[in-house]
């Protein structure tokens, strides 16, 4: 299986994919990282034609499906922990050293965390708790994480294998639960940045009725077996619309909106606000 992810270091982005059970990081998003080069591309093409004269180079990396910024997915030039710390051989750059032992240490930790996944629950709680969320807030949010990895478990063994197909079915839960889609919900709470995690920034009743839909779908989805996209497509909105209604039913009581603006941007996250949490999340 290949699970994508973007991470972040010095607050520059490099998209990275786990495959044949060791993550692969993109090339050109190590160069820009270490060289601030406009043109990374560039860059990588004079390292490949310089060191291809002595055949160093030519066996460390291979080319893996990513997503650019148009959002579309292209072969990228992507290499291990250990393609990547030849590579940065080739490269002047005072950077260089704090990099490798950051690649090094999240390499290791990322390695433990498929072999033992109690051990990135726990990282991850720690690092929530970092971030000033409360305890409360954190078992809901963990608890969210798994009842997500169930539903597309679920939707795997119908079928489902796309990063498109997850997201349109994620949108119908969505829209049937708040009458957002997660893209116009991110809006609503002035997220602007694509590295950050909607549900990193909903309150606790928010996240309550995300999980009661994506499982109350998933439940639906294991008693129906639905074989065809349109058919998982027509679970995902009776499993959204579920979640919805008591959303509605719970506004009533309160006499206010479970909708809200409210991001943890600003008031909450009292450690470097800008640096998202990675979660390991489809």
């Amino acid at each position: 299986m290949e699970t994508h992810k973007i991470i972040v270091f010095e607050n520059k982005y490099i998209r990275r994919i786990f495959y044949n059970k060791e993550w692969y990081f993109s090339i050109v998003d190590v160069i820009q990282v270490l060289t601030e080069s406009p043109t990374p591309r560039q860059y990588w093409g004079k390292i490949k034609q310089r060191e291809f004269l002595d055949y160093e180079l030519s066996p460390i990396w291979v080319q893996l499906k990513m997503k650019s910024a148009d959002g579309k997915n292209y072969n990228t030039d992507c290499a291990n922990t250990e393609g990547i710390f030849r590579i940065i051989q080739s490269i002047p750059s005072p950077k260089a050293e704090p990099f490798k032992q950051w690649l090094a240490r999240v390499g290791y930790e990322r390695v433990q965390e498929i072999e033992n996944p109690e051990l990135a629950q726990e990282r991850m709680k720690n690092l929530y708790e970092q971030k000033g969320y409360s305890k409360d807030w954190i078992d809901k949010r963990l608890r969210g994480i798994a009842v997500r990895q169930n539903l597309t478990d679920e939707w795997k063994e119908r079928g489902i294998n796309n990063d498109r197909d997850f997201a349109i079915l994620t949108a119908e839960i969505s829209k049937a639960t708040f009458g957002l889609t997660p893209s116009q919900y991110k809006e609503e709470k002035g997220l602007t940045k694509k590295s950050q995690n909607l549900r990193d920034h909903m309150t606790d009743l928010e996240l309550i009725f995300t999980m009661l839909g994506e499982r109350v779908t998933t439940e639906i989805s294991q008693q129906e077996k639905p074989d065809t996209f349109f058919e998982n497509k027509n679970v995902a909105k009776r499993g959204g619309k579920i979640a919805g209604n008591a959303r509605k039913e719970t506004e009533k009581e309160l006499g206010k909106s479970i909708i809200s603006k409210q991001n943890y941007l600003n008031n909450h996250l009292t450690n470097n606000p800008d640096n998202e949490i990675e979660i390991l999340e489809e």
